[in-house]
């Protein structure tokens, strides 16, 4: 399978033999099953508290001649609270137990449930590869990832014939709901997604602004990226050097080389320049 690569004024340069992940069969039932299994790692835990509907005192004796007895009055055992005493005679209402007003809940919701759903390594990269099979390439020139300034991107969004991309995540529309008051008063739509090759890429902070618009490092690809809401064929635009570290170091297959660890020793140098410059700082801010 052949993909054409273009420069920064959407020309046409040279086309290219994109790697073997793109030949994977979409099997959106792997897709899905990756998705949910990646989202249920985000979902917050909550629970009711501990003591909820436990709080007031709801024991009653049923012994012969103990004070405040319930023995020989007629009444069942269920938990009860004093709400009024004339001498030693009382007046009670049920409580702490589920059935009654205010009392416990029977099985409520606990913080310590887990939620995260599990799925195979080669289940989890077959499902990537093919989330990556039914995405739409194209493949730019790796000057890409210098760009430094968000109208820049924005400028090669329109050479390559793709604002209406950029000006339809622009549109947004209000939340039904309580999500209003919760920090996601708007739903906005899904753009293009940039994938580079280094981390420490320009790019992935000069086209941030832009609404609706994703950028990630080539290694962290994921099908939620891929493929947002389980829905394959997300537009994608890919730097010539990420392709070339997808083909590679076989990333999401079964034969993919890993990333070589950092050395103990270099480890260790970080950990002391980092140890000096806390200590020239304080001195700093001592003499101020």
């Amino acid at each position: 399978m052949k993909a054409d690569v273009y420069n920064l004024d959407g020309k046409k340069t040279k086309s290219v033999d994109l790697p073997e992940q793109f030949d994977e069969e979409v099997r959106t039932d792997l897709i899905k099953r990756a998705f949910f299994a990646l989202i249920s790692h985000n979902r917050q835990r909550h629970g009711t508290l501990y003591e909820a509907g436990t709080r007031n005192s709801a024991k009653l004796s049923r012994r012969r001649k103990d004070y405040k007895t319930a023995y020989g009055m007629g009444m069942s055992r269920a938990p009860r609270k004093t709400m009024w005493r004339r001498g030693t005679q009382f007046g009670w209402v049920g409580a702490f137990a589920p059935y009654a007003v205010g009392g416990r809940k029977a099985h409520p919701p606990k913080a310590e449930k887990i939620f995260d759903e599990k799925i195979n390594k080669k289940e989890r990269r077959k499902a990537i590869r093919s989330a990556l099979a039914g995405s739409k390439p194209y493949i730019i020139e790796n000057k890409f990832e210098d760009l430094q300034k968000t109208k820049e991107v924005y400028n090669i969004f329109k050479n390559l014939k793709l604002e209406n991309e950029l000006e339809r995540c622009e549109e947004r529309k209000t939340r039904a709901g309580k999500g209003k008051l919760r920090g996601r008063r708007y739903i906005t739509k899904k753009g293009p997604l940039i994938v580079v090759s280094n981390e420490n890429c320009k790019l992935l902070k000069s086209a941030l602004n832009l609404p609706g618009l994703d950028i990630t490092f080539v290694r962290n690809l994921n099908v939620e990226l891929l493929a947002p809401g389980a829905n394959p064929g997300r537009l994608t635009l890919y730097t010539e050097n990420a392709v070339d570290q997808l083909k590679e170091n076989k990333l999401f297959t079964n034969d993919t080389i890993p990333i070589k660890e950092i050395p103990k020793e270099v480890i260790k140098e970080i950990k002391q320049i980092k140890k000096v410059e806390k200590k020239t700082e304080k001195k700093k801010v001592t003499k101020k």
